[in-house]
């Protein structure tokens, strides 16, 4: 993408998104989160550089090539915009020596050119009965309106600005060989000059504030040097143009509150209110004078510290101040000398609307951005666009993305957030795992021996007592040691599975057929008897790959815990429900009606060791045992419990399995 007359620094832009809600033509597209501004359908009115906090927007210059070229070329002049008062307050008596220390060999007023075309703009007025014209000395203004209302375009005035009509004149008088340079408050003259329709009158243009900058680089005091006048021809009532209705008194066209035939729009939010009138025929009046800033004292590159009202006042105060010293029939000569200059320009329709997407369109980007029914559009302007409507539809033109909304962002954050924070949980829990895994093995090898030597001595010694004194008690002692050494067998056997750091046997699964085993099992047992098992069957896709025992194992474990877990319970329910989460996912759920799990002990639960179960019920390792084996199968196991309600034991396994590094059956 070409730069155009405005560009971004991208290192400067902070997404705040202010340019997209102050430019008028939406111009501005944002990529990979930056505000890029669009040469093709930017009006060049540079509003969105006024309103950059972070300076982020740059100006397309000139001032190279008026100190390196135009200037050094020997014939050059210098023309100033009549808002000059407003920039340079203090000074502005001295810009015509401090631009000639420069360089330039003349220094002269654009509201000369004013003068020349409000002769135009009377007869327009004067012959007008049908059709609204619309003033076309903003270039900001006519720009807007062939790129993105062209069925106003005949509307506009075929009259070139004061500043093209001055070009023209100096041309004209001074000869070709004279390069102009245009000093204003304005951005959008920077897209004129260039204009095929008048490309020739101006060599250059320069905003107020790369003329300081200037005066800075080349230490040029304007504090220091002499006051002095600018060079002819003078203007006379041209020198209103930067003023509201500055254009009717130059024209000598009523411009009073009551008059009905002209009407006087000022500010951006204005332009498109009027523009829209007019198209839709609810605008009556003859003439219609449109600038796009407040005046073009307000103008972005006026750079000037004083309020508005100030402003006004010091461009009033030198209108009085020459006008008092102006030399009428001078003036009046150089009008009628210019009688012959063609002051003439047409307007086209260049137009950079973009297509109305369809309503399926915007509804599917706005469910993108969680916004599925008219209360979730809270149209709070963070995009930088009016509504979400109006930012989704400008999604579907390919000019803002996803990102640009800040409710969206936060919840998309906090969601994330939530995934590192589970992540993190689940990390620090494998690490566990993994590290009690390794010390599991080792203690359970070294304990096994000597268990089996106790085990195998307190059966012999239980036989050796039961011979001698069947009725015994130390029958009866022995007899318990060696069902505690059982259990610590069992445990050893637990903990060797925990730790065992075997390849799955992967065959082919039915999920249901197995869950089905294991329940028809559990309902043989009497400690179960008035538990209600139920499975819902939502999905006939239930073959899974996986290793058949291990993954019974999990599902015992499971099931086992939750009718456990409805020992105290009023009513005893465990459910299973089979669905798919998609087409590679079988999600299991294992649902209990039982006591729940405490808060505190949610994170703890697929810990080694970590029981709620009463002394000799439980080791601890089961839930341990089943998270391994279905992170090994590459799925996730997760619990959501609510005290007094229940818990749900969410399991959720791949279809199929990357079988590398696995055994197949």
């Amino acid at each position: 993408m070409s730069l155009g007359i405005i560009s971004t620094i991208s290192q400067r832009c902070k997404r705040c998104y202010s340019c997209i809600r102050e430019c008028p033509a939406r111009a501005i597209l944002v990529f990979n989160g930056q505000a890029v501004v669009m040469e093709d359908r930017c009006i060049s009115c540079g509003h969105c550089v006024k309103v950059c906090s972070q300076n982020a927007k740059k100006i397309l210059g000139d001032t190279d090539l008026v100190l390196s070229q135009i200037i050094p070329h020997g014939n050059s002049i210098a023309m100033l915009a009549p808002s000059f008062p407003a920039s340079f307050p203090e000074d502005y008596s001295k810009l015509a020596t401090a631009l000639k220390k420069i360089g330039f060999n003349y220094v002269t007023e654009a509201a000369f050119g004013a003068d020349l075309v409000s002769k135009i703009y009377s007869d327009y007025f004067e012959r007008n009965d049908d059709t609204t014209i619309i003033s076309s000395p903003c270039p900001a203004v006519y720009n807007l309106i062939e790129k993105y209302h062209e069925e106003v375009v005949p509307n506009l005035a075929k009259v070139v600005s004061p500043m093209i009509a001055m070009g023209r004149y100096l041309k004209k008088n001074f000869g070709d060989q004279y390069k102009i340079v245009f000093i204003g408050p304005c951005i959008a003259k920077k897209s004129e000059y260039v204009d095929d329709e008048v490309k020739g009158a101006i060599d250059a243009v320069l905003t107020f504030k790369e003329l300081k900058e200037v005066f800075k680089e080349l230490q040029i005091d304007l504090s220091q040097l002499e006051d002095s006048e600018l060079d002819p021809p003078h203007a006379y009532m041209g020198k209103t143009y930067p003023l509201t209705g500055g254009l009717l008194k130059t024209s000598s066209i009523s411009g009073d509150i009551l008059e009905q035939e002209t009407i006087v729009v000022e500010g951006k939010s204005r332009v498109a209110e009027i523009i829209d009138e007019i198209k839709s025929g609810n605008i009556k009046s003859k003439f219609v004078d449109i600038l796009f800033c407040e005046g073009c004292i307000s103008g972005p590159g006026i750079d000037s510290d004083l309020n508005y009202y100030s402003k006004r006042e010091k461009v009033i105060n030198y209108v009085h101040d020459k006008i008092n010293s102006f030399d009428k029939r001078v003036w009046q000569s150089n009008l009628y000398n210019s009688r012959d200059l063609d002051l003439t320009r047409n307007f086209s329709s260049k137009t950079q609307r973009r297509p109305m997407p369809e309503e399926e369109e915007i509804k599917s980007i706005l469910a993108r951005t969680n916004k599925f029914k008219k209360t979730d559009e809270l149209n709070c302007g963070s995009c930088g666009y009016t509504s979400c409507r109006d930012y989704a539809v400008h999604i579907a033109k390919g000019l803002a993305e996803d990102d640009m909304c800040l409710p969206y962002l936060i919840e998309k954050t906090e969601r994330s957030y939530k995934e590192l924070k589970d992540t993190q949980e689940q990390l620090h829990s494998a690490e566990k795992l993994a590290s009690i895994g390794q010390l599991a093995a080792g203690v359970a090898h070294e304990i096994n021996n000597p268990l089996a030597s106790i085990m195998l001595y307190a059966s012999m010694l239980k036989r050796k007592m039961e011979k001698l004194d069947p009725a015994s008690q130390s029958s009866e002692d022995l007899k318990l040691i060696i069902e505690e050494a059982n259990r610590c067998k069992n445990i050893v056997a637990n903990l060797l599975n925990f730790a065992r750091q075997g390849k799955l046997k992967i065959a082919n699964i039915d999920i249901s057929e197995l869950v089905g085993s294991i329940i028809k099992t559990m309902k043989l047992n009497p400690q179960f008897a008035d538990i209600l098992f139920s499975t819902n069957l939502q999905t006939d896709e239930t073959i899974i790959q996986g290793d058949n025992d291990q993954l019974k194992q999990v599902f015992i474990n499971l099931i086992v815990n939750a009718c456990e877990a409805l020992e105290f319970s009023y009513e005893k329910f465990v459910t299973v429900n089979l669905k798919k989460e998609d087409h590679e996912n079988l999600i299991i759920e294992v649902i209990d009606s039982g006591a729940g799990i405490p808060d505190e002990n949610l994170n703890k639960i697929f810990t080694p060791f970590f029981t709620t179960k009463k002394m000799g019920k439980g080791t601890g390792l089961g839930l341990a045992i089943s998270y391994g084996i279905i992170k090994m199968h590459k799925g996730d196991i997760k619990v959501k419990s609510t005290q007094g309600k229940g818990t749900n034991f969410i399991i959720k396994l791949p279809l199929k399995l990357q079988t590398s590094n696995m055994i197949l059956n």
